[in-house]
């Protein structure tokens, strides 16, 4: 530490839904006074948000290139991040992102920070922490209520496995150490994705996704999460207990809200156009992000679905990687049947100004922890569809909340058009849903509380100033 002046340096895995959280937290650090090195790779950063200037001199961005693999054909050129390579291609990634802890290594012993703030898959930064006498904190981009989902670290790693993991089967119930009433559980065909991806060891590695993460919250001096106790004071206390160690939430970390729609692309301009002739609160934002990947027949289901909602809707959609052009990604008839009704458009969208448009009402989404955070922010009822990791979980905890509805699912994970036009109709028209909705206007004023997030942000630095005293 230099003078009063704390130094923490940041590693997020190489996903975006890690690093812009890692990010945003490293802002309302360095707003806080505290020196913050925020460590990715160069495109990564590239993409990045950029540092506002009054926070040039407190927020360094570092670029530790990501090394090469033994066979280059393993990554295509120019992928750092998941959204950059299919899935299938995901274990390479990791094993590129692991080779960085001989650089990482290099940098913090020159740098000597006070703290490093980790992600869920760096376990190698155990071993360098210890070598050089720098405190660590783990940094959960997940909710509280996954975290605790998981366990303690004796139940992630291979001998625990066996008493309360053994199977998928195990995934799809409340743990025993959930002390509380809960239905948040994995449904089965998410069991057995998710047992695959976190018990499972891959080839080439020596510890599991579960075991990563439990050798990380066993050997952290703390962990923070995006959480809040108006949003989880149950979980987070669980998480307490079951770790024996200060758990700090810090905050919802939303994005800032857009003042009206600040510059966006042209080809915007006549949707928003359009959004201004809607009626408040009546239209549904559909928008899954760039790593859920649907199938045809999920795609063709999800326009069947809204068409025969009668929902307004505005659906950002990126043109599959099976369609010939964007005219084949969605039915025959389907933009003429759907005209004036809804707006489908491909590519980037301004999410923030369209959730923060007055005729947006509802979100139809993958369940993603940033994404309800973003929606919520604006008040808006949510219609879920889960994917991936523990997306699921939110899903469940939504429901159990009253703020949103689940779309109905076969067995195997498939859905119906008539399943999303239900769901659809529920949160966004029928009277069954009205306490839905006010329940969602309600929560903008913890999820959009500026004043809120500085009060845990505030506690966090005090935390992390006071770190030589645990």
């Amino acid at each position: 530490m230099a003078g009063d002046q704390l130094h923490v340096v940041v590693l997020p895995w190489s996903a975006f839904g890690h690093m812009l959280p890692f990010f945003k937290l490293s802002i309302e650090l360095a707003s806080a006074g505290i020196h913050v090195s925020y460590v990715s790779t160069p495109r990564n950063i590239e993409r990045l948000p950029k540092v506002p200037q009054h926070l040039a001199s407190l927020m360094n961005l570092v670029a530790l290139p990501l090394p090469k693999l033994d066979k280059e054909d393993l990554l295509p050129e120019g992928a750092e991040a998941t959204v950059d390579i299919p899935f299938p291609k995901y274990q390479y990634l990791k094993t590129a992102y692991d080779l960085l802890q001989h650089p990482f290594e290099k940098f913090l012993a020159d740098q000597c920070p006070d703290w490093v703030i980790i992600d869920v898959m760096p376990h190698w930064v155990v071993e360098i922490a210890r070598k050089h006498r720098v405190k660590l904190m783990f940094f959960s981009v997940f909710k509280a209520t996954t975290a605790a989902f998981l366990g303690p670290p004796k139940y992630l790693f291979g001998e625990g496995r066996t008493q309360a993991r053994p199977s998928p089967e195990s995934l799809m119930s409340s743990p025993e150490w959930v002390d509380f009433p809960s239905s948040i559980a994995f449904k089965k065909f998410e069991a057995i994705d998710n047992f695959a991806a976190l018990y499972t060891i891959p080839d080439g590695f020596v510890l599991s996704e579960a075991e990563r993460i439990g050798k990380i919250m066993k050997a952290c001096q703390a962990l923070t999460i995006r959480s809040s106790n108006e949003c989880e004071s149950n979980y987070l206390d669980l998480l307490r207990k079951i770790h024996g160690k200060p758990v700090l939430p810090a905050g919802l970390l939303a994005p800032e809200k857009p003042e009206g729609r600040g510059k966006i692309d042209g080809s915007w301009e006549p949707i928003f156009k359009w959004l201004d002739e809607q009626k408040p609160k009546s239209v549904v934002y559909v928008g899954f992000g760039s790593e859920v990947k649907f199938s045809k027949e999920q795609t063709y289901e999800m326009a069947y679905g809204l068409e025969l909602s009668d929902v307004p809707f505005l659906w950002a959609l990126r043109k599959p990687e099976w369609a010939k052009d964007e005219l084949d990604a969605l039915p025959p008839g389907f933009g003429e049947r759907t005209k004036g009704k809804g707006v489908v458009s491909f590519g980037w969208a301004p999410q923030m100004q369209i959730l923060g448009h007055p005729s947006i009402g509802g979100s139809l989404f993958h369940c993603g922890w940033s994404s309800v955070i973003e929606s919520l922010q604006f008040g808006h009822c949510l219609v879920g569809l889960p994917f991936m990791i523990d997306q699921g979980l939110i899903a469940r905890w939504l429901v159990e909340k009253g703020l949103g509805v689940e779309i109905d699912r076969g067995e195997d994970g498939s859905f119906s058009r008539d399943d999303i036009a239900k769901a659809l109709r529920v949160a966004m028209v029928l009277e069954e849903g009205e306490g839905l909705r006010v329940r969602a206007r309600e929560a903008a004023a913890i999820y959009g509380d500026k004043k809120l997030q500085k009060d845990y942000i505030g506690g966090l630095v005090e935390f992390l100033k006071n770190g030589n005293q645990i």
